[in-house]
């Protein structure tokens, strides 16, 4: 069962993820007639997911006495947008304060057939990934149901996008790419992509929304069974000794049991495999014919990922002329090998950079008053 959504300091809670029976169990306890729970759940799911409320008092198709009631045990407030930074490409990127003081990253990529946000999943991370400036952070929380779907709820806040509102949308597809493991967060995760995917919710079709996956293999297969949205799995090397470095997760579930696993996940979209691109490291013609080799009986892209550096990140780059030569050979092993464009790099880009960089400053004030 998904965890409850956490009260506020308020004492209230969200009804922002919460499925339809719990959401019905909420207004029960509040005194709803049992006949009426149904319709009144579904007229409160309409105001949350299609027509972007933020008040209770929005909620006009509720009675009065009914909204008042409400308003005593239920809270709309979205995260606070601490900052936000918009770049030249289009790229933007908003750091989002809950009201626990927590703050994540939530990032909004446009290209010309899409649009795609990156949702955080945790506050830091436990994977220490050494080229993820995320994994240089410790884990502090896993986000709730309602704080992952927040994510969305603001994105569509300022893009001004709701659907009841604005027809067509920039906004096409969620990843859970941004800060955390989303596997180890599995429950809240399950309980947002049910919201996501469900037409009474958010109504993004599955192969609209993407988990991204260091590879828990576990939760690879329970996910499979449970709700089989798309999956990325980051992958970065193709040698178990440079994988233990670069993920260290690769020490539990080595690269043959996560490619078992991703044999088995029942989806017949080809899975995307991330591999970042780092000069002399894992970016050489016998890493992209082992790729091949490795991926030839899956269905398979790899996104080529050209490193995004950070202050006193270890490693640099590939070279434009080694990623072009590394995409070749893959794509003549028949797998498509996609050069991802580097995106946002006149802003703080890097995942958690712009998160580290508000504590920095925020730690220099404190300092300064002290």
């Amino acid at each position: 069962m998904p965890a409850r959504n956490p009260e506020t300091p308020s004492g209230k809670i969200s009804p922002v993820g919460l499925e339809t029976s719990a959401l019905e169990r909420e207004l029960a306890a509040l005194g709803v007639p049992e006949r009426q729970l149904r319709m009144r759940s579904s007229q409160i799911r309409h105001w949350l997911y299609v027509r972007g409320a933020r008040d209770l008092a929005e909620m006009t198709d509720l009675p009065l006495a009914l909204r008042e009631v409400l308003g005593g045990r239920l809270t709309l407030e979205r995260p606070t947008v601490v900052c936000e930074q918009c770049s030249a490409d289009g790229t933007r990127k908003w750091l989002l304060q809950f009201a626990d003081g927590q703050k994540v990253e939530t990032v909004f990529i446009p290209e010309e057939d899409r649009g795609a946000l990156c949702v955080s999943s945790q506050v830091g991370c436990t994977l220490s990934c050494r080229f993820c400036h995320t994994g240089t952070m410790p884990l502090v929380r896993n986000l709730s149901a309602a704080e992952i779907l927040a994510q969305i709820l603001v994105a569509r806040d300022r893009l001004g996008e709701w659907p009841a509102t604005r027809p067509g949308r920039r906004l096409t597809n969620v990843v859970l790419m941004g800060m955390g493991e989303p596997l180890f967060n599995y429950d809240n995760v399950l309980a947002a992509l049910r919201v996501m995917v469900d037409p009474d919710g958010l109504g993004f079709s599955k192969r609209r929304v993407t988990v991204s996956t260091s590879g828990v293999v576990p939760k690879i297969d329970q996910l499979g069974r449970d709700l089989p949205v798309a999956l990325a799995i980051s992958l970065h090397a193709v040698r178990d000794e440079l994988r233990d470095q670069l993920v260290p997760l690769n020490r539990k579930w080595n690269i043959a049991s996560l490619l078992d696993a991703c044999r088995r996940y029942p989806i017949r979209r080809r899975i995307t495999f991330e591999y970042v691109m780092l000069r002399g490291v894992n970016d050489s013609d016998a890493d992209a014919r082992e790729l091949v080799r490795l991926l030839h009986d899956i269905p398979a892209k790899v996104n080529l990922i050209p490193f995004n550096p950070w202050p006193g990140a270890p490693f640099e780059c590939s070279s434009n002329n080694r990623i072009r030569a590394f995409a070749a050979i893959v794509e003549a092993g028949g797998i498509a090998a996609p050069i991802r464009t580097p995106r946002g790099r006149d802003i703080l880009a890097a995942c958690g950079q712009l998160r580290t960089e508000a504590e920095r400053r925020r730690r220099t004030a404190a300092a300064a008053a002290a």
